[in-house]
Order: structure tokens, then sequence, then C-alpha cells
């Protein structure tokens, strides 16, 4: 698309918030969705059987989610938001910034190594994802970006109640790390899925891209005499 066409396409309305009622059957879609996946993977997920077991008319799905795409992407989310509670529960242990984001992304590998099918699923909805799903696939990055920069924070800030981020905001070389690190892990996980790499590989390839954290906080740089 084009810069022009960019600018000619009118923003979309902002949707209205969901009511109580709304998110209930938008969370029992998404469970039916997870059960399904987790069973069977990305073929196993039918529209009509999750509308039947839901208990939602098939319209009813597909005004909230219009393909499976969409749906398996919002599931990806669904999940990725409970990891990040989990993990801002059990924080990393490691004393040094991108040691603490491989243990909490190979935790988080880990969570999906428990359910291949539901992953395999959710993998091949990001891969398959076009431009109608940017929002929900924006939202995945930013769940993921935000499980990174919260492992990067000081032990000590994962004692308060708000979320942990790092003490100061990070620079344009940590976000480019981050970048970095969330097309590996991705990148990972594919070729874990795909039986090109074993867990072994994949941890070695995780702590490695997770250096650039280190190697790109200033104070970290200063004492290197970078």
């Amino acid at each position: 698309m084009t810069t022009e066409s960019k600018a000619a396409k009118p923003a979309l309305p902002a949707s209205p918030p969901l009511t109580e009622r709304q998110e209930a059957r938008r969370r029992r879609i998404l469970h039916t969705s997870a059960k399904l996946a987790s069973r069977g993977g990305f073929d196993a997920v039918q529209m009509r059987e999750v509308a039947e077991s839901s208990g939602v008319a098939l319209g009813t799905l597909y005004r909230y989610f219009p393909s499976k795409v969409h749906l398996l992407v919002a599931t990806m989310q669904d999940q990725l938001q409970h990891m990040h509670e989990t993990l801002r529960k059990r924080p990393p242990s490691e004393q040094d910034p991108g040691a603490r984001v491989a243990q909490t992304l190979m935790r988080a590998f880990r969570a999906l190594q428990r359910e291949p099918h539901l992953a395999d699923a959710m993998v091949r909805a990001l891969t398959f994802a076009d431009r109608s799903v940017s929002p929900e696939v924006d939202t995945v990055s930013r769940l993921t970006t935000a499980i990174i920069l919260d492992a990067m924070a000081p032990p000590a800030a994962h004692r308060s109640q708000e979320p942990a981020r790092p003490t100061a905001p990070p620079t344009p070389e940590q976000l480019s790390a981050v970048r970095v690190i969330e097309h590996t892990w991705h990148s990972a996980l594919i070729t874990w899925l795909s039986g090109r790499a074993s867990i072994a590989q994949v941890k070695i390839d995780i702590e490695t891209v997770c250096r650039l954290i280190d190697l790109t906080t200033p104070e970290r740089g200063g004492q290197d005499g970078r």
C-alpha cells in the first residue's frame, strides 16, 4: 500500500468496549479455540465447531472474529496475557538484564512446549495473517515487548505491585535489540515446531541474542569502553 492510499483511507472509529456479557462470550470463544487447537492444531479449529462448542451462533462468532486466523491470533494474544501475568508473579532471578530476558523467554517457550499443537496453530495463524489482522498482530508484538521490558527491570522493581520496567526508559538501541530478540524468539518457535531445531539449540540462540540487551545498556557500554 502506498503512502497516498494510506493517507486517503479514513480512520476507522474505535470499537465500543464490550459489555460484561459480550466479554464473557468472547472468553468462551477463546477458551474453545485454545482447547480445539490443543487437541489437533490449526486444522482442528473449525469455525462451526467453535461456535457450537461456545454456545454462540456462527454469525455471532464471525462478528467477533472474521476468520480462523483472526481467532487464533487473538488466542495467542490471550495466551500471552496469561503468560505475562504468571511471569510477573514469578519474575526472573538472574542479575544481568540479558540473562533475565533469556530466562523469561525460555520459561515462556517451555509453556508453549507443553502444548505443541496449540503453539503450532497460533504460530501458523501469525504466519498466515494478512493486513486485515494487523491490529491483532500488533497487539501480540506489544505483549511480547512488554514481557521483555519487564524482564529487563532490576529484581527489586518486581517487588512493586506495578508492572516492572527498567529504571530508565529504554534507549533506541535497546528497543532495536528488543525487536531483534522478538524476531529470533518467533523464528526459534517456527524452527522447533518444524523439527529443525532442538530445545537445546533454541536455548543457545535465545541466550545469544539476549546478550544484545547488555551490549546496548548505556552504563555497561561505558564500563566496557564501548
